[in-house]
């Protein structure tokens, strides 16, 4: 299996009750180990929580969120996030998205089940771990 980023094998390496994997599609999913097969987004087991993170390959802040992100996907509570789907876009790979996107990245959406999707409130580069995750958390209650 090969990894999107040296942080995400190193993430791995450590133990922990989540795994993180980097499908081809592009999308990085965050399960429990005991999970060894993936749901199509068609099944009726797959994540109802998703969340689309418009990054570019460089951009710093977009490698710090995905960061805290992997961080927040594995902390525990009343606002876990383990059950969530985060998908990376990367906006030098669409047209429209590098438009819409290339002076706002990184953009983390909230995706519906009917498709659209809802651009979540910019996220502080500071905020801590606890806070992103509830902050998140909230976002999906709403």
């Amino acid at each position: 299996m090969a990894f999107a980023t040296a942080a995400a094998a190193a993430a791995l390496a450590r133990p922990s009750s989540v795994f993180l994997v980097n499908r081809p599609s592009g999308r990085w999913v965050f399960k429990p180990l005991a999970v060894s097969s993936f749901s199509s987004p068609s099944s009726p087991s797959a994540p109802s929580r998703r969340l689309v993170l418009y990054s570019k390959p460089g951009c710093c802040l977009c490698d710090g969120l995905k960061g805290k992100l992997q961080a927040v996907f594995l902390l525990s509570g009343p606002d876990s996030l383990h059950d969530v789907d985060l998908q990376i876009r990367d906006i030098t790979s669409n047209p429209e998205w590098e438009r819409a996107y290339q002076y706002e990245i990184p953009v983390l959406t909230k995706l519906h089940t009917d498709g659209t999707e809802e651009i979540l409130p910019r996220l502080s580069p500071r905020l801590g771990v606890e806070l992103l995750q509830k902050k998140i958390a909230a976002a999906f209650r709403q």
